[in-house]
């Protein structure tokens, strides 16, 4: 018997071809030979080379590659490589966010290359074969989003790693013990990314901040400002610097400014409010109009260009609501003291100062800075209160008539008491009633959505839930603020030539959205006319309306405001589609925006004759103001999400009626009624039928019965579990 051969064990490498075009992608500019490439995959034998040769001749021949010079290659670039914003799912897949396409392009876990959620990346499109869909594959990261995390860490004996709180973060991070901060096992911390090596799993970092106890609450409210990056105390020489400026108003500051401490000057605020910036000044004309002043704090004048004061505040660009607390641009002595508007004491104030009819027509306009004098300081609730009792109660209508006549210039001393300013609010609602019907016969959208409040305890435990929503009060302010921002714009927006400008801008809604919109609201008996831009508003008004104090109200409010597209600083101005202005501005707040103090200075600027800026710096600072809002409003909603749970924690035995406010093919997300606090059913905790998302009727749908759970259905819930740490809140079906 012949004995056979033993055959020689391959060593043809697998994958070849998605190997090599893979090192060639990450590093589309630089060229190279054989030999790197095989340095770069840790091959050195001969075959290997020879099979590198061999496949880099076929991609050439294919045309994927080109050979730039004799042996070296590059890969060929074509119109298939984008860039956009990953946003990733919690197993490690995602969607890349592209102005190229109208879809999001769906990214496996496999090809992304190390991207993490939010990071700005390059990415390589192709066709599946099989479905024909578009997928994508990341070639390489052009940004990281941010390079800190918060979670919880756990050490072992030789090493450590935190698991993160964010549920977009599919990895955890690898912490040697010698950077762990001196952090005990189970603490919440702050961690940041150092590297990630070629071959790792997990991205390498260090423990840069212990937060405390996972669960406790000044650790969890601390976790969600860091977790976007938000500051929660003023470095040392900000406080310092802030201290030590000089506040007083002397009489050569007074001198430059247009003095107006003996006209009606008063506040109208949160009753919770400590930073003042707006007050609002009433004086009758002799003529029958009104000379009604928009009064903005001075911040500029203490916020000096380039000062740490001045570089911390552009750091932080907005001051942060969280529910228990209000993290502040400017340090307290400012914010609070300074520069609020407070009553009986004399501000330096940056004014916009009107001449209306009793039309609400505007006759004369003047902007520049003041000194003011605000005589008292109104909650919302007691403008209210006058508004509701139509006059003064200590002064009847016939004596306002009598002692207060109209065709009368009337002066601080006239206006001294209580009845006066009562009148003035009464005058002002009634102008601000008239300019509010014009904006909305304009095409403004009017969006009156109930924010959640809560009680807190001492220790600030919610005790219960309240909404605030806006009366005519709150309307009333809203009116003459918009007003001054809007006038603010127009004055420098129409001079010619152009001049660089601080504009807010809000493009029209997506057509996509609103379409999806017509779809859900379709569920119960709604219609939008999505002809054009006219009747698109008119619809959507008459909508919000409509479903004002309905079950469904809360739902479809979210998902109109979802349809819009989001606001942001810019120097294009292109409008405000939802206030219905052509030019727009944020003058009104500038102790807790820091655009309203780039505006402040740039007005004053054109004021004095000067030039216009540099447009290409301004855009960086807008977008860095608008990127740092859309923080401060994530941690505000999660603060928010954070509270609702905690508040359910104490409510695990009650039953609640609910609305179905999502449906996806894990469950149904229900919102409660009475308190707005939002959980999820998931399908596994339904358990009289086999349930299927379908996608046609937003609705889970039952495989025997046919029961249907759909967008907008009311369901009795209880709370199944309130995770504080995961800030997950599920529930489970009631009975009736």
């Amino acid at each position: 018997m012949t004995r056979k051969k033993k055959r020689k064990s391959s060593n043809k490498i697998s994958n070849l071809t998605n190997t090599i075009l893979s090192v060639l992608k990450k590093d589309r500019t630089q060229i190279f030979n054989y030999k790197q490439i095989a340095a770069k995959l840790n091959l050195t034998d001969a075959s290997s080379r020879n099979q590198i040769i061999k496949k880099l001749h076929k991609l050439t021949a294919d045309k994927r590659i080109e050979e730039v010079e004799r042996g070296k290659y590059k890969i060929v670039t074509n119109s298939e490589y984008f860039t956009g914003i990953f946003d990733a799912a919690s197993r490690g897949s995602g969607y890349v966010i592209t102005d190229a396409f109208d879809d999001d392009i769906y990214v496996a876990a496999n090809n992304t290359n190390k991207a993490l959620h939010n990071d700005e990346v390059e990415l390589y499109i192709y066709k599946r074969r099989k479905q024909g869909r578009l997928e994508g594959e990341i070639i390489r990261i052009v940004k990281r989003a941010k390079n800190d995390y918060v979670g919880v860490i756990q050490i072992h004996k030789n090493y450590a790693f935190v698991v993160c709180d964010s549920n977009k973060m599919h990895t955890d991070i690898f912490i040697p013990l010698n950077k762990t901060y001196k952090a005990q096992d189970g603490d919440k911390v702050l961690v940041s990314l150092e590297d990630w090596p070629e071959k790792a799993n997990s991205p390498l970092g260090k423990v840069i901040k212990i937060l405390g106890k996972p669960g406790e609450h000044h650790t969890e409210i601390h976790a969600i400002l860091a977790e976007y990056g938000l500051p929660y105390e003023f470095p040392h020489e900000v406080e310092t610097y802030a201290s030590n400026l000089d506040t007083s108003i002397l009489p050569e500051e007074i001198k430059k400014r247009r003095d107006m401490r003996d006209v009606l000057t008063f506040t109208i605020d949160p009753k919770d409010a400590k930073d003042f910036d707006d007050a609002l000044s009433f004086k009758s004309l002799a003529n029958g109009n009104y000379e009604i002043g928009i009064h903005i704090a001075d911040v500029s004048h203490y916020v000096k260009e380039h000062s740490v004061l001045d570089t911390e505040a552009y750091d932080r660009a907005t001051s942060v609501y969280l529910v228990d607390r209000v993290v502040p641009m400017l340090p307290e002595i400012l914010s609070n003291n300074v520069c609020s508007l407070r009553p009986n004491e004399e501000k330096l104030t940056f004014s916009a100062v009107f001449e209306i009819d009793a039309n609400a027509q505007l006759k004369h306009q003047w902007f520049g800075r003041t000194v003011t004098y605000s005589d008292a300081r109104f909650a919302y609730e007691e403008a209210q209160a006058i508004i509701d009792n139509n006059i003064a109660t200590t002064l009847e209508t016939s004596t306002i008539q009598t002692e207060i006549p109209e065709t009368i210039a009337l002066t601080k001393k006239a206006y001294h008491t209580t009845p006066q300013i009562a009148y003035a609010i009464l005058k002002l609602n009634e102008l601000a009633k008239i300019m509010r019907r014009k904006r909305m016969v304009e095409g403004a959208i009017s969006f009156d959505k109930a924010e959640v409040k809560f009680n807190l305890d001492e220790n600030a435990n919610p005790v219960g839930v309240f909404f605030k929503t806006s009366k005519e009060a709150n309307k009333l302010i809203e009116e003459f603020m918009l007003l001054a921002n809007k006038k603010v714009a127009e004055f420098i927006g129409k001079q010619n030539p152009k001049k660089s400008f601080v504009y807010r801008v809000h493009d029209e809604p997506n057509d996509q959205k609103l379409a999806a919109l017509q779809n859900v609201i379709s569920n119960f008996g709604y219609k939008l006319n999505l002809t054009d831009r006219k009747t698109t508003t008119t619809s959507l008004n008459t909508l919000l309306k409509d479903v004002n104090g309905k079950k469904e109200q809360n739902l479809i409010d979210t998902l109109a405001i979802r349809c819009m597209s989001k606001a942001e600083y810019t120097t294009n101005n292109i409008g405000h589609y939802g206030l219905a202005f052509e030019h727009y501005s944020h003058f009104t707040s500038p102790i807790r925006r820091y655009p309203d103090v780039m505006v402040h200075r740039l007005l004053q600027h054109y004021i004095d004759g000067g030039k216009s800026p540099n447009d290409t710096l301004l855009e960086e600072q807008c977008s860095h103001a608008s990127n740092m809002e859309q923080l401060a409003t994530k941690a505000e909603r999660n603060s928010i999400k954070y509270m609702q749970i905690k508040f359910m924690q104490n409510h695990k035995d009650k039953a609640f009626k609910g609305v179905i406010s999502g449906v996806t093919d894990w469950g149904i997300y229900v919102e409660i009624i009475e308190n707005k606090c939002e959980g999820m059913v998931r399908i596994k905790d339904i358990k009289d039928d086999y349930y299927a998302f379908d996608p046609d009727q937003y609705a889970l749908v039952g495989k025997d019965s046919k029961n249907i759970y759909r967008l907008g259905d009311q369901v009795n819930v209880k709370v199944k579990q309130a995770d504080l740490i995961k800030k997950h809140l599920d529930f489970y079906l009631a009975e009736d």
